[in-house]
């Protein structure tokens, strides 16, 4: 029989954000945020958490076992990785793979469209309702499935960070609606979802998100050494669970569940476009479920090999970039699904420009567009503030920077670039993995040497 272990009590913070600790009874906590802290620990308490726990003798039964496993400790990145890229597939099957900025800006279009403001040059139909917009449902999906992940796990808390966090929040937000909307995509729809579907764009946007994701670190770096107290200061946690004892946020965390569903069941399973509404929401409160659980996080992935040297994140992603290739390519080379999906528009120019902008952004920000939704979720107020610079700002570059921006960059440097179309399936998959083997052989020789690690 399953041993019973001791609630593990993860304090989950941002990448880039402050590290409350463990939250203790009081329903209110005070703590001083340490910049070092920000740069170097990421959401290494996440991994320091799993080694809190202490076996008991009591046994437990079945069910209470499954539930300490899901909920009780978080889950292996690649894990996660590996669970999202499936159910992007499961999507894909549906109509389209899994993205999110698109979501994002679904819900900044039906803000301003509520405002009486219209963008023809972006939207020249109109905005679509948000809850007929796929994207848009799957992106709030994923935020109730996030929340109702952490309250499970009894790890919701509203974590207020000091104001210059606040501020870089917002900032970064900003910064990656502008690359996302110049990119075409963001971390998922460009990155994640666009290397499995063998986009050539995907592997220079990624080209220009690492480019990005070092200057911000070095920025970071700079601002830790030269100005500590832009980021320095008090942070708060409202509202976290009782490091021992009983707590509601599980029983709260069934009835968002619960909720999450029942907003699944308003839709008509006999209407074509209604029954691929209720599969994108049912699917989108599972990825927010899974983002949550495992702390699925690009910014982690391409940020710790030039900060701690930890190649775990990066391995993580890799393995769930190798299962969308392998299922991506089955559903392409088959028919069953259209071989353009997915392949942006954007090779090579808005893919590097876009990418090296979204990057730093990101970085700054503490999560990229799914890892501030997933964040939102669990209560990181940095976030918070990240997803409304994304919200606002994303619909205005759309209108009023994209087109301009397109227009200035020749025809064949913003080409739809399917690389089977170059080298074939067979050829396109060697190159794909290819490149993932060389860049999992980098991290762990780095991981091992610490040549382009800081600390």
């Amino acid at each position: 029989m399953p041993k019973k272990k001791t609630e593990v009590k993860e304090d989950p913070q941002n990448d880039g954000s402050n590290e409350d600790g463990e939250p203790e009874a009081p329903d209110v906590q005070e703590d001083l945020f340490d910049p070092a802290e920000e740069i170097a620990g990421g959401d290494t308490d996440t991994d320091e958490a799993d080694d809190d726990y202490e076996e008991e003798e009591e046994e437990i039964g079945i069910f209470a076992g499954l539930y300490q496993n899901l909920f009780g400790e978080s889950w292996e990145m690649w894990v996660g990785a590996v669970v999202l890229s499936l159910l992007s597939i499961m999507l894909f099957l549906i109509a389209s793979p899994w993205g999110s900025s698109g979501g994002i800006q679904a819900w900044g279009n039906s803000l301003y469209d509520m405002l009486g403001m219209e963008f023809p040059e972006s939207l020249p139909d109109g905005v679509t309702e948000l809850s007929l917009h796929a994207y848009g449902m799957l992106s709030i999906l994923m935020v109730i499935g996030a929340l109702a992940s952490a309250l499970l796990a009894k790890e919701f808390a509203i974590r207020v960070p000091p104001p210059g966090e606040i501020v870089k929040g917002f900032l970064g937000g900003v910064i990656m609606a502008i690359g996302c909307v110049l990119a075409m995509g963001c971390t998922i729809g460009n990155f994640f979802t666009g290397w499995a579907a063998l986009s050539a764009g995907a592997l220079i946007f990624v080209i220009g998100l690492i480019i990005g994701v070092f200057i911000a670190v070095k920025y970071l770096l700079w601002e830790m050494e030269n100005h500590p107290t832009l980021s320095g200061g008090k942070s708060w946690t409202y509202l976290a669970a009782k490091s021992k004892g009983s707590s509601l946020q599980p029983l709260a965390g069934i009835i968002v569940v619960i909720i999450g569903i029942a907003i699944a069941f308003t839709y008509d399973p006999d209407d074509p476009l209604e029954k691929i509404l209720m599969g994108f929401v049912l699917i989108g409160l599972l990825i927010g479920i899974v983002l949550q659980r495992s702390r699925f996080c690009v910014v982690r992935a391409l940020r710790e090999p030039f900060i701690s040297g930890d190649a775990e994140p990066a391995a993580g992603l890799m393995a769930g970039i190798l299962v969308g290739v392998l299922g991506f390519t089955v559903i392409k080379i088959t028919g069953v699904g259209a071989e353009l999906m997915s392949v942006s528009g954007n090779f090579w120019m808005p893919a590097i420009i876009g990418g090296v902008i979204f990057g730093f952004g990101m970085t700054i920000a503490g999560g990229c567009t799914v890892g501030s939704t997933w964040r939102t979720g669990e209560g990181q107020v940095k976030n918070w503030f990240a997803m409304i610079g994304l919200v606002l700002f994303m619909p205005l570059v759309a209108e009023y920077i994209k087109p301009g921006f397109l227009d200035a960059i020749p025809a064949g440097a913003k080409a739809h670039e399917f690389l089977p179309d170059r080298l074939g399936y067979t050829g396109a998959m060697v190159v794909m993995i290819l490149i993932l083997v060389i860049w999992y052989g980098f991290v762990k020789w780095n991981e091992r040497t610490g040549r382009f690690s800081a600390f």
